[in-house]
């Protein structure tokens, strides 16, 4: 590795995307300050200034270019270092390395995060960087059958839950997805290294884990699969909640819905991504199940579970979708009633399946139109599941505070992920509450403690 001669080793970071690229943040932190750097809060601080960046968009892409330009701007003509890390990297390197308008240093993928000291000081110390008028740029985006930064610890902000990724990677190959291209195949960690994380997450302080991977339940590990790796966080005594996403409906076996049903850790709470109610279009993007399947997966969940709550992620739009098709998708969620969705508009991504496939035939105005009518009638759904929770009473952990609008609201969530406010009263962070509901919301229940 080179010796880093710099002396200005001030590092502002800025994460976009999923709850992956939080974590593989605060790997990057880990690594850079065991590599002699320091962190600040403000980009004007800075010295070097790293984006870790998502792929799963287009809009993502173009705030991830402006905010390139806005950190030059506000260097006003001073050097900084910008180095553009994660999916984007890898979806894009061409891109980013030959745009002269932004100007970039260097790139690192999402398996690459070992080498930024490297990269760093290669962009600094280098003097053959130079070729003529032209700057040569530092990168590294190979993707690894490997690497999971397992023997990273990485540097968390503290607070009551802690990211914790278990495997890396996607196999699935939707046709919409970029994942399996900016992030590479499946790969997983060892139990106990898993388990030895959350033990010291559970004695540093942290009351609950979140377990992530691309595809969440596919995690493997030499004969252990996700049930058994849930059930072993699971005894870990000082953690007292567990959640995981985000997870692919084809990996629900009951051994692993049997774990979380016994299991009082494990929170009643399960996200699963359906994308679309029409078999045409379910084939179309590749998810491997049919609407009926899907439905028969809900009903065996609700009988094991009983009580858990479902979320899910829908895309509307995607290419050749119709009327009819989408009228599939709301008849489905009228059927199954989730408590919350996340909703896109299909966003054509490089690289993908449907982009050398399909055409992005549905204009912009109609998914506009579709997204629209989904999401009201995922608020109606939404608030007549949470107005049942009105006068029961519901145990909350408390993870974030008011803001200075509000600093008297705290704000906690029930097991099965719904968000409470609650005065604040002498209650603090980390602490689990009793309350019960007084009001509800599409989004928010209001609490009060007993």
């Amino acid at each position: 590795m080179i010796d880093i001669q710099y002396d200005k080793k001030r590092v502002f970071v800025e994460t976009y995307g999923c709850q992956m690229n939080v974590y593989d943040t605060e790997l990057v932190r880990s690594i850079l300050l065991k590599a002699g750097y320091s962190f600040v809060a403000k980009e004007q601080e800075a010295d070097i200034a790293l984006l870790n960046t998502c792929a799963i968009r287009e809009h993502a892409h173009q705030k991830v270019y402006n905010r390139i330009h806005e950190i030059r701007r506000c260097h006003q003509g001073k050097s900084v270092v910008i180095g553009v890390l994660g999916c984007m990297a890898t979806n894009l390197r061409t891109d980013l390395l030959e745009n002269r308008r932004l100007n970039i240093d260097f790139i690192a993928g999402p398996d690459s995060y070992k080498r930024l000291p490297e990269l760093i000081a290669q962009c600094v110390n280098d003097e053959k960087q130079w070729t003529g008028d032209k700057r040569r740029k530092a990168y590294d985006v190979r993707l690894s059958e490997f690497e999971t930064y397992a023997d990273v610890y990485p540097e968390r902000p503290g607070g009551v839950n802690a990211w914790l990724a278990v495997m890396r990677g996607c196999n699935n190959f939707c046709t919409f997805c970029v994942v399996p291209y900016t992030r590479g195949r499946e790969r997983s960690r060892a139990p106990e290294n898993v388990v030895a994380e959350v033990r010291r997450l559970g004695q540093e302080g942290f009351k609950q884990v979140t377990l992530l991977g691309q595809n969440v339940n596919s995690y493997y590990y030499q004969g252990h699969d996700f049930a058994d790796l849930i059930e072993e966080v699971s005894r870990v005594e000082t953690i007292e909640r567990i959640r995981f996403t985000s997870p692919h409906p084809k990996d629900f076996p009951e051994k692993l819905l049997n774990v979380i049903a016994r299991h009082p850790k494990i929170c009643k709470h399960i996200h699963l991504p359906v994308q679309s109610g029409s078999n045409r279009i379910l084939e179309r993007m590749g998810r491997t199940y049919t609407r009926e399947d899907f439905l028969e997966l809900v009903a065996k969940i609700q009988r094991i579970i009983p009580g858990v709550a479902l979320s899910t992620d829908v895309i509307v739009g995607f290419c050749a979708e119709t009327d009819a098709d989408f009228e599939d998708t709301l008849s489905l969620m009228r059927e199954v009633e989730f408590d919350s969705a996340f909703t896109f508009k299909y966003s054509q991504r490089k690289g993908t399946i449907a982009s050398r496939q399909y055409k992005d035939d549905v204009f912009e105005a109609i998914k506009t139109e579709r997204i629209v009518s989904l999401n009201a009638l995922q608020k109606e759904i939404s608030l007549k599941k949470n107005r049942a929770y009105i006068s029961h009473c519901h145990e909350i952990l408390i993870e974030n505070k008011g803001n200075k609008h509000s600093p008297d609201i705290l704000y906690g969530r029930t097991d099965d992920n719904k968000l409470v406010t609650l005065a604040s009263g002498n209650h603090g962070l980390g602490e689990f509450v009793k309350v019960r509901i007084v009001d509800v919301s599409a989004n928010v229940l209001k609490g009060v403690a007993i």
